[in-house]
């Protein structure tokens, strides 16, 4: 599949006219849960020649390939993806950290992680993490059976939060660095067991809801929920990523 998504992204570069800087997976693939019949969740930022950008009207910023049972492939174009870097978006910040990465060919990727810090948000980040914790709760995790990948999706999102909550800082973005913040054994022998579940299931398995982890995730929103309007939310100013901007355009 590698080899497919290369050559798409190759395919793009000459049917766009633009320079793909960076291309990775974002999905279950690259956060260590992924089941048998997971897709894959290919992101990409990209750059247009400079006259692209000195027009008088706004111009499309994305790139979305049509989805299929496989394949979602998804750019952003690089002033799209350096506002939203200033404005603390997670998505980019998981992206610049993928485990997997399709392309990376300039030094683009790196300048983004070595600034990552000074421009993380803690409480924007926090809040972020707790919403999707808090409506994967609510609107995927009740009843008599619910979707086993949604306990992963509400169990990263409340780890991540965690981590920002009690150590400031960019979560990682595999689970299975984030797990490390709970050293109850109870916990981990929980999320073992779906771990061993979801290698075998696919996407629309269901299972019966774990009281435990259904409790962890009810005590870890509220704990969070807590500290969050205590986080520093500091805005930094755009100079430095309007010097990348103007470096990678091509």
């Amino acid at each position: 599949m590698t080899e497919t998504i290369q050559q798409k992204l190759l395919e793009l570069e000459q049917s766009e006219n633009i320079k793909i800087l960076y291309a990775c997976e974002s999905g279950s693939r690259a956060w260590g849960f992924a089941s048998p019949d997971s897709d894959f969740d290919v992101r990409f930022i990209y750059a247009r020649p400079v006259n692209y950008y000195l027009g008088i009207t706004d111009s499309p910023d994305f790139i979305d390939l049509p989805i299929n049972d496989v394949l979602d492939i998804r750019g952003w174009d690089i002033r799209k993806a350096l506002k939203l870097f200033l404005k603390s978006n997670i998505s980019l910040f998981e992206w610049i950290q993928s485990p997997i990465v399709y392309r990376e060919e300039n030094d683009f990727a790196t300048e983004i992680r070595n600034i990552m810090p000074e421009y993380f948000s803690p409480r924007a980040s926090a809040n972020h993490y707790s919403s999707l914790v808090f409506n994967t709760l609510q609107d995927d995790l009740q009843g008599g059976e619910v979707k086993l990948k949604r306990y992963f999706y509400a169990l990263r999102s409340a780890l991540a939060c965690l981590w920002i909550v009690d150590l400031k800082a960019v979560p990682p973005m595999e689970f299975s660095k984030l797990r490390n913040l709970v050293t109850d054994l109870s916990f981990q022998d929980a999320v073992d067991g779906l771990l061993v579940q979801k290698q075998t299931a696919d996407e629309k398995t269901l299972i019966k809801p774990v009281p435990l982890l259904q409790a962890w995730l009810q005590d870890t929103l509220t704990y969070c929920k807590e500290r969050i309007p205590f986080l520093p939310s500091e805005k930094k100013q755009p100079d430095e990523l309007n010097q990348l901007f103007r470096k990678h355009i091509l």
